[in-house]
């Protein structure tokens, strides 16, 4: 079945109900390792939960320690998904620890984070995607109903989503380099789901048939 990951906040209901009477899937993109400036839940950050900005502008890491702040954000957030009748969640940023966002994160605090972000979904009746965070998949592998990553083939570590497709989970992956013919054979042989698109994420792409 087509699958859309779309974002939660700049689509609403009508959108998700448009696309299920067109027999797709619908996946809500929400943001759950920093704070964008632009998303109306801003203010709801305290300042001691922001950390340095990630390269994007208007973003900066958040204290992913903090579950006791971010949680009922992320908890809203998850709400508007499941009340604009997402089938699933995409939680993004969701391998902080491995950056430099200004708070000493490890990779224990990224796998409580995480599974407590799951967990979310879980109780919301949405499934939840695997964002990235290859280091962590094995830890993470009963977690989360599928995974979503970026660049694999560019990066050359595509074989590490095998346990997901092993464990007959779907990995949606996209790349934004390189062209279909140098990721769609191996793609196809480790089962994944991927595509080309342009880094602005407009509506083109390419997929591996």
């Amino acid at each position: 079945m087509p699958v859309y990951d779309i974002d939660g906040f700049e689509n609403s209901a009508d959108v998700v109900r448009g696309l299920h009477d067109k027999g797709r899937r619908v996946i809500c993109y929400i943001n759950v390792g920093a704070a964008e400036s632009f998303r109306p839940d801003y203010g709801r950050f305290p300042r001691e939960v922001l950390g340095k900005g990630n390269g994007w502008e208007g973003e900066r890491w958040l204290d992913i320690r903090r579950i006791d702040v971010l949680g009922p954000i992320m908890a809203r957030r998850f709400d508007m998904c499941r009340a604009k009748g997402f089938d699933a969640v995409e939680p993004d940023l969701v391998d902080g620890y491995a950056s430099d966002t200004g708070f000493p994160l490890t990779g224990a605090d990224q796998l409580r984070y995480n599974r407590f972000i799951a967990n979310l979904a879980h109780e919301r009746n949405l499934s939840v995607g695997l964002k990235n965070d290859l280091p962590q998949i094995p830890e993470l592998l009963g977690d989360f109903d599928f995974a979503v990553n970026e660049q694999c083939a560019q990066f050359e570590e595509c074989h590490r989503l095998a346990p997901f497709v092993r464990a007959g989970k779907a990995v949606l992956h996209v790349e934004y380099e390189l062209p279909p013919s140098a990721f769609c054979e191996q793609s196809r042989r480790l089962g994944l789901s991927s595509m080309r698109k342009r880094l602005d994420l407009d509506r083109w792409r390419a997929p591996c048939s």
